[in-house]
Parts: C-alpha cells; sequence; structure tokens
C-alpha cells in the first residue's frame, strides 16, 4: 500500500477508534512520546498522557461520531476536515474541526486540532473551560 494510502487508512482507523469511544486504541496509535494538541489550550505529550486526555472526555458523553468531509495526505502530512457531532448529558451538539497528523512510520507523532474552542464549549452545554490548561 503506498504511503499515502496507509496514511489515510491510519487517520480513517483513528476516526473509528473515536467514533466506537475506543479511547485505550486512541492512545496507542500515538508514539510513546506523541503530542496531541488543540491549538488553543497547552499540548498533551505521551501516549498515557493522551489516554487520560481522551478518556475524561468520556465523563458524560452518550455519543460521538466523526464525520468527515475531506481527508488526503499533502507532502508527507494527513489532513482531516471534519465535523464532529455528540450528545453529552442529554445535550446534542456540533463543531466543525480541522485535523493535522504527523506520522512516525505507523504511528501518530504529532496530532494538531483546529476549532473554534468558544463554539465547542457553548455545543457541549458548557459555561466554564473543562480543560483548565486552556488559554484565555
Amino acid at each position: 500500500m503506498p504511503n499515502t494510502d496507509r496514511k489515510v487508512a491510519l487517520g480513517l482507523e483513528m476516526v473509528e477508534a473515536w467514533n466506537t469511544q475506543n479511547w485505550r486504541k486512541i492512545a496507542d496509535m500515538f508514539t510513546p512520546d506523541g503530542v496531541l494538541h488543540s491549538m488553543m489550550v497547552e499540548p498533551v505529550v505521551g501516549r498515557e498522557a493522551i489516554y487520560k486526555r481522551v478518556h475524561a472526555l468520556s465523563d458524560g458523553l452518550e455519543s460521538i461520531e466523526l464525520k468527515i468531509h475531506n481527508i488526503g495526505v499533502v507532502g508527507e502530512v494527513l489532513f482531516v476536515e471534519r465535523t464532529d457531532t455528540f450528545t453529552i448529558r442529554g445535550k446534542y451538539g456540533s463543531t466543525p474541526v480541522v485535523g493535522v497528523l504527523e506520522f512516525d512510520g505507523d504511528l501518530i507523532k504529532v496530532w494538531r486540532e483546529y476549532y473554534d474552542r468558544a463554539h465547542l464549549l457553548k455545543a457541549m452545554g458548557l459555561t466554564t473551560d473543562f480543560d483548565q490548561s486552556s488559554r484565555h
């Protein structure tokens, strides 16, 4: 399988892990020193820290679906344009996101997420940020 196709397949595998709320698989798809960086908060570094972070998102989460609009590789980087839809504590919400993933072999080295944080928090029905490390 060409490298471009492999990266797209890995991106789709990650989306499926999110859609099935398989938090362990999500973390295991990162290198041991991998980085998950929602651009408006401090990056989460290390596979186990990533696991704790994504697993914490499951608190009150009833469903989540990452709906892909466009996915492709530019250079060595995978870009995923999507809308994340979710139900948390009985409230349905959605937010548009672009994910940018860099790989080391078949593992994610860096995953950057770009979205409107205020929009996400409102969609989640929150009046304060759930992430204490966010920048204001």
